[in-house]
């Protein structure tokens, strides 16, 4: 088994003892402070609707890819949802061994931001023929983000934050994204995905029991393998960067499986879109930046601007193709 720790979200869902949820806190920043990973119990994501989405996802990349291409994501336009086929997607420049399906938060047409014409805002696409995956995948963003949400009044207390701080300064207008992955079996073993880091403050990642996640620890690089009933948690660079490095943000890989096919699906709840991250005041004067050390040497403290700057700027990385026909010039 994965060496990562396993921390139960029990207290604080059943509004346990202040004993209990301090526990918990300290175990929470333990876990933040090694290798910004860990596995998540009691956090409310029915069985039931989880073994649904798998086997949804099944038969949507089992589909023709005709079929599949009247998702694909030049036609979400700036919303930047929909189907990329193997290797439309890019980590550190080189492209991923899998395809996907992105959602986000469903926005109506009228939406001031939709109207706008802000990226990554508006609605996803949907394929006709397999009507059930839109309100299974609508309702697994709802629970995850109840989990995050609960989650974060964890990370709160373990940073001596009053419990509604992220939801009151951060998330009370989070930004939701929800990716559906598929990484083929390959004749021989690579990478899935290469060494990166996630953007926002938590991704809660649900996978097959296929595995290959893996995350690089003070120790080393070590297997996150799939552990029954739970969820993968770890922190992004939003949370790295609101701490000034006393919580780091974890690389992490996929790495491909030669015996059989893969399903991943990462949730990610970031700060709202036009949120400007500010270190905690008793962090902001002793910044540890480990720009040197980092997969990208980008360092999370120098940035300035809005959390929705900075994920379109991550993201045109990823998508480059899309980036420049959405924002020409850009």
């Amino acid at each position: 088994m994965s060496a990562l720790p396993v921390l139960d979200l029990t207290p604080l869902r059943q509004g346990a003892d202040s004993s209990a949820c301090d526990a918990l806190a300290r175990a929470i920043a333990a876990a933040c402070r090694d290798s910004g990973f860990f596995y998540l119990v009691g956090h409310g994501l029915d069985p039931a609707l989880q073994a649904r989405l798998e086997a949804l996802s099944r038969r949507f990349f089992a589909a023709p890819e005709a079929d599949k291409q009247a998702l694909a994501m030049h036609h979400g336009g700036r919303a930047w949802r929909g189907w990329f086929p193997l290797g439309g997607e890019l980590t550190s420049g080189q492209p991923d061994l899998k395809e996907g399906l992105y959602f986000g938060t469903e926005l109506p047409a009228d939406h001031p931001r939709v109207r706008a014409g802000t990226p990554l805002h508006g609605a996803n696409l949907w394929p006709a023929w397999l009507p059930e995956l839109r309100p299974t995948v609508l309702a697994v963003m709802a629970q995850l983000a109840d989990a995050a949400q609960l989650l974060l009044t964890g990370v709160a207390r373990s940073l001596d934050l009053a419990p509604d701080y992220f939801r009151s300064h951060y998330t009370g207008d989070a930004t939701q994204l929800f990716r559906i992955f598929h990484y083929p079996a390959t004749p021989q073993t690579g990478w899935g995905v290469g060494e990166h880091t996630d953007y926002g403050l938590l991704t809660l990642l649900v996978q097959d029991d296929v595995g290959g996640l893996q995350v690089k620890t003070p120790r080393g690089w070590i297997d996150a393998p799939p552990r029954p009933g739970a969820l993968v948690c770890n922190i992004g660079d939003m949370l790295d960067r609101l701490t000034g490095g006393w919580y780091r943000s974890t690389p992490h890989r996929v790495r491909s499986s030669t015996r059989s096919d893969r399903l991943s699906f990462p949730f990610f709840f970031d700060p709202a879109w036009d949120a400007e991250i500010v270190p905690l005041p008793r962090r902001a004067a002793d910044i540890s930046d480990d720009a040197a050390e980092r997969w990208d040497r980008a360092s999370v403290h120098a940035f300035r601007g809005t959390y929705g700057e900075y994920l379109l700027a991550k993201v045109a990385r990823v998508f480059p193709a899309l980036h420049a026909a959405v924002r020409p010039g850009a």
